[in-house]
Order: C-alpha cells, then sequence, then structure tokens
C-alpha cells in the first residue's frame, strides 16, 4: 500500500497553543502544535458543522467556537459535551521543516 503523505504547511507556520486550517486533498484538517508537537485532525466539528481552526485550545484540547465541545488533540476524543463523537486524526511528520499530513491514514482514535 502506498503511503500519501501531502505537504500542508511550513512547520514554522504552525502557532504555539494554536490552530493552522489547511486541506488534504480537499479535506479540511486543522494543525495543532502543543508543546512543540505538532498534531492534525479534521477541521469540522463532529456535533454541529463548526470550524475547529476558529476554536480555542485549552490545555490539550481544543473547544469548538459554536457549542463549546471539547475535543482531545493528541487523540481525537470527544471530551466535553454537548460533543460525543470523536475527530478523525491525522498521522504527521515533519520532513525538511515541512509538515507532511497522511491523506489515507485518517482514523478515529479513542
Amino acid at each position: 500500500m502506498n503511503e500519501n503523505w501531502v505537504d500542508v504547511a511550513k512547520a514554522d507556520d504552525v502557532p504555539e497553543d494554536g490552530t493552522l486550517p489547511v486541506a488534504v486533498e480537499g479535506e479540511p484538517v486543522c494543525l495543532y502544535k502543543l508543546g512543540g508537537t505538532i498534531y492534525a485532525t479534521h477541521d469540522v466539528c463532529t456535533h454541529a458543522d463548526a470550524t475547529l481552526s476558529d476554536g480555542f485550545i485549552v490545555g490539550e484540547n481544543i473547544e469548538c467556537p459554536l457549542h463549546q465541545g471539547l475535543f482531545h488533540i493528541p487523540s481525537g476524543k470527544a471530551v466535553g459535551e454537548p460533543a460525543t463523537e470523536d475527530l478523525r486524526v491525522y498521522p504527521v511528520k515533519i520532513v525538511g521543516g515541512r509538515v507532511c499530513v497522511l491523506a489515507c491514514g485518517a482514523q478515529t482514535k479513542a
């Protein structure tokens, strides 16, 4: 199976304790940097059609800007109501200072 790593951004463009919206093969993805590590999740809240990259980082969680649902960024797990369905998470690697996301590697982790 061929892995499809997609170059989406410069690693330095992802703000510490912030978000950066990108697209991976047409899918909205949100990048986060926590403690120097970059993570990627789907950028749409599973509870309502809201853009998570417009949300707020609270510790290791992203808070949805619409209804304040919380998701654990590293795992994608829904940890605060009204969100109950986990987010898709994407494997990330840094190559030459660039963020690469595994396009076909989207998965929901529990």
